[in-house]
């Protein structure tokens, strides 16, 4: 077979590393890749996100499998152009994508289909935001909230509060400053859970979900978990906190009920499924949908 990843990263040559020990792989490219990855395969200087690029170079070159990284060329589409022009690609289409291109799309499917998260609130203006985190710190002025923006934002837009002050300048970053761009056109509101945060990835062909192992990544920016959530800065796995019988109990009542309700919803979900939990005192909550690999995990 030859073989096309898409992506630059770390995950991109854990991908590359193990494909290139595969009996079945006879050539390897990846777009754009990096040095550690042109130790493996050939790298291509064509970016994610030019879709029309990519589908020409793996038409051209006759190639067999694309498997795709980063979550931003699979929200925009570039699964429905290859399937389009006959190409085999790995990786849900624009439509399932959503789970991760949208908060608000996930938060509204977990709470139509009963698969447990934080209590939210979904925000369309900045001055909505402003009188939802007045309301909830007047309702209870210790509590922490969670600001996210609606879009993708290479996980890194995602802001604990844990003052009123911090919320409502956070809330200002997203939609005001457009601090991650598009992504703070809508934002979501939610509590902020407490305990144990892992991620379980799985993949899925639309109706079976198979469960890797759970991995944690260390998420703040200092030690001993301070500072601002990053987009992950090296992960491990097994997890310690997450034995066999919670990662399967995540399976069942995070996973396949996920991919159950997206096939209800009449665009299947094939590719990888990844589900950021937190095990807390009232039991196992969805922190996220992501539509894609981790990078660290």
């Amino acid at each position: 077979m030859r073989i096309l990843v898409i992506g630059g990263g770390g995950r991109e040559h854990a991908l590359v590393w193990k494909l290139a020990q595969s009996p079945h792989a006879e050539r390897l490219y990846c777009a754009p890749g990096n040095a550690g990855i042109a130790r493996l395969a050939e790298c291509i200087n064509l970016k994610p996100n030019d879709l029309e690029g990519l589908a020409n170079f793996a038409a051209n070159q006759k190639i067999d499998l694309t498997i795709v990284g980063p979550e931003a060329p699979l929200i925009a589409g570039i699964v429905d152009r290859f399937e389009a022009r006959g190409l085999r690609i790995f990786g849900p289409s624009t439509d399932p994508a959503q789970i991760e291109g949208s908060k608000i799309f996930a938060k509204d499917l977990m709470v139509q289909y009963g698969i447990p998260t934080a209590e939210f609130w979904r925000c369309d203006s900045v001055e909505e935001a402003h009188a939802r985190i007045h309301t909830e710190f007047t309702l209870n002025p210790q509590r922490s909230l969670v600001v996210k923006a609606d879009g993708i934002a290479a996980g890194k837009g995602v802001i604990i509060a844990q003052t009123e002050e911090e919320a409502h300048t956070a809330a200002e970053q997203m939609m005001v400053q457009r601090a991650f761009g598009d992504a703070g056109d809508r934002i979501v509101i939610e509590e902020c859970l407490t305990g144990e945060e892992a991620s379980i990835m799985a993949f899925t062909d639309g109706e079976n979900v198979v469960a890797m192992p759970p991995s944690q990544d260390h998420k703040r920016v200092f030690d001993n978990d301070f500072g601002p959530n990053t987009g992950g800065m090296g992960a491990y796995s097994p997890v310690s906190v997450i034995p066999p019988n919670t990662a399967a109990e995540a399976v069942e009542t995070i996973l396949k009920p996920a991919v159950a309700a997206i096939r209800e919803l009449g665009i299947p979900y094939q590719g990888i499924l990844y589900a950021g939990i937190m095990v807390t005192e009232e039991g196992l909550k969805t922190l996220e949908f992501n539509c894609r690999f981790g990078d660290p995990e």
